[in-house]
């Protein structure tokens, strides 16, 4: 017996040691790559930014595609430059029948802006420079230009910018895309005389106005402080909490951490990515409708004090008409939390073919009948019950009613409304509704198998039934996104409103929107927050007062604490292959969250 204790302990100290020796590993590691990029960074300049159009802005005018003109490490560089925005590649080694690249040129028509990478091995190639230089009279080209100094004489005649350094290797790769979208910022000039052009002390400032994609220490972090994500990742899928998630967390506009874990579901080996597109759940309130409330609060045409009636006709004549429209933001509306319209369908409501009759998709092979939402549904909810007026009562009703307010104000559809004003100007390339419209199956996360209602695993159809049945577009669930577009439009809320060189929120209705607005809540205005009953340890037993944010009924949270610059992203389909209360109950989310705030916490001492 005491043989096998002393076994146990050995093999616990041994994986132990080897752990530490791992971490250590990890943050040298990570050291060593730090001081690779700084140097790196040291010797990168910008050229020819006369017009500022280095970092690039106004994401939402551009149609962007990377060119590389046998450029070693495209792979790398296009990697980077999709985080900030789409960018369709091209390679000049797929054209290496032509004589010249006008071939090239013809599939570029339909693109504004053209990032080239050439390096000092092709850079004296006519074909090469003549391309460049014909493409750059009717097209905005920003060059990336890596390797020996001398090469920069090739482009004496161009007025393009260029970001040149002198090294050319995969590292450089990953860095110059971030001075192209502004997430690191231009400081350095020549030190040295290339050519009567580019002459010793030229080179252009700017400032960082997006993400970083770096390493911990880059943010005074430790690596070895974060090692213990992976054991609550792992315990979270062993435990079956849920199959696979992904964790990103961004310190002080950069992001230092973004990995996946497990695989979509339990019976595939299909790994989870950090790309792929989850299904948000009620963080849709706080990303698409809460915004666009935030939006048109700022521009006077919605008041928070005036009621529902004076937006929704429909309303004026039902219980909902006097509620004022702060009522339904801090969840003091007294609506009942939910009805579970899926229970009121019934034979005839629904076909497993679409016709007029039939348009609305609610899952494969399931369309419900024209007005189901409009004649049935809305009219239900209007004409609810108010009950508990006054008192905190989560209700999904609540943004079924903001989504028609913005709707009524905007004239337009909530999902247009949002792509428009704010994830596509941001360079948000995932996040949206109705994801199956855009994107392979393959790219989403499964949710439930659901057995009673819609009968299929549903792939890319919202999970919420009553989000469903209204189309896959709601207020309260319908948002599908990447982790790393979630990283975005928080970054832009902890930088109190302004990204990319935009302001999209003066400070003043981020503060107010995000901070405790409500006597008998801890809820601001759409967003909920830190619980100052310090017992509930939520969201997090460290979390700060200032933090705000919003969990998802599928496995999701995001929150940012402005008091430690931080952005946590967690998203998981803890629904499949069915409902679980894992997550919570093992308080995965949370326990992830701390490990990160003792992280930054250990980094200030």
């Amino acid at each position: 017996m005491k043989r096998n204790r002393l076994y146990i302990l050995a093999v616990a100290f041994c994986c132990n040691v080897l752990c530490l020796m791992a971490c250590a590993q990890e943050h040298t590691a990570n050291e060593k790559k730090l001081s690779i990029a700084n140097a790196i960074s040291r010797t990168t300049v910008l050229l020819n930014n006369q017009d500022a159009i280095v970092p690039l802005k106004s994401l939402d005018k551009k149609n962007i595609a990377s060119v590389s003109l046998s450029f070693a490490y495209s792979t790398v560089f296009d990697s980077l430059a999709n985080k900030y925005d789409k960018i369709t590649s091209f390679s000049a080694d797929s054209y290496k029948d032509s004589v010249n690249l006008n071939d090239l040129e013809d599939d570029l028509k339909y693109f504004n802006t053209v990032l080239i990478a050439i390096d000092d091995q092709n850079v004296n190639k006519a074909k090469y420079i003549n391309f460049i230089n014909s493409i750059s009279k009717n097209k905005q080209v920003i060059i990336s230009f890596f390797g020996n100094g001398p090469g920069l004489k090739s482009f004496d005649l161009l007025k393009s910018p260029i970001v040149w350094t002198a090294q050319n290797n995969a590292d450089a790769a990953a860095i110059v895309p971030q001075y192209i979208f502004g997430g690191i910022a231009a400081s350095n000039k020549l030190t040295t005389a290339y050519s009567a052009r580019y002459t010793m002390g030229s080179g252009f400032t700017t400032t960082a106005i997006r993400l970083k994609y770096t390493v911990p220490e880059d943010a005074g972090l430790n690596s070895n402080n974060l090692k213990e994500i992976d054991a609550i990742a792992a315990e979270a899928i062993a435990q079956k909490a849920t199959p696979g998630l992904v964790v990103l967390v961004a310190k002080d506009g950069k992001v230092i951490f973004n990995k996946a874990y497990g695989t979509h579901t339990y019976d595939t080996n299909v790994p989870d990515k950090v790309t792929d597109i989850f299904d948000l759940a009620s963080v849709t309130k706080v990303t698409a409708t809460t915004p666009a409330v935030m939006r048109l609060f700022e521009e006077g045409k919605l008041k928070l004090d005036t009621n529902i009636g004076a937006y929704i006709p429909k309303a004026r004549t039902t219980p909902m008409n006097n509620i004022q429209v702060r009522e339904v933001m801090l969840h003091q509306a007294g609506f009942i939390p939910y009805i579970p319209f899926h229970d009121y369908v019934k034979t005839g409501d629904y076909s497993r073919d679409s016709s007029a009759a039939y348009p609305t998709k609610v899952a494969d092979n399931y369309y419900i009948k024209k007005g189901f939402f409009k004649d049935f549904m809305w009219p239900k909810m209007l004409n609810s019950p108010i009950k508990t007026r006054g008192k905190y009562v989560y209700s999904d009703i609540s943004m079924y009613v903001m989504k028609d307010i913005v709707e009524h104000i905007s004239e337009e559809p909530l999902n247009q409304y949002t792509y428009e004003n704010f994830y596509k100007p941001l360079g948000m390339q995932t996040a949206g509704f109705l994801p199956r419209n855009r994107f392979k199956p393959e790219q989403i996360i499964p949710t439930e198998m659901d057995t009673y209602f819609r009968k299929t695993l549903l792939v890319g159809y919202v999970h919420d039934q009553g989000a469903a049945l209204a189309g896959g577009v709601s207020g309260h669930a319908g948002l599908f996104a990447s982790a790393n577009d979630l990283a975005i439009i928080y970054q832009m809320l902890l930088n109190r409103g302004t990204y990319g060189g935009v302001e999209y929120f003066k400070n003043s209705t981020v503060d107010m929107f995000t901070s405790k607005q409500s006597n008998v809540s801890r809820r601001g205005l759409g967003f909920d927050r830190w619980d100052p009953d310090t017992t509930k340890h939520y969201p997090s037993e460290l979390a700060s007062p200032q933090t705000y944010g919003h969990t998802g009924y599928t496995g999701t949270c995001v929150w940012v604490d402005p008091s430690r610059g931080l952005v946590y992203v967690f998203l998981s389909n803890r629904v499949n292959p069915t409902v679980t209360d894992k997550l919570s109950n093992l308080k995965i989310r949370g326990r992830i969250e701390d490990v990160v705030n003792k992280a930054i916490d250990e980094s200030k001492k």
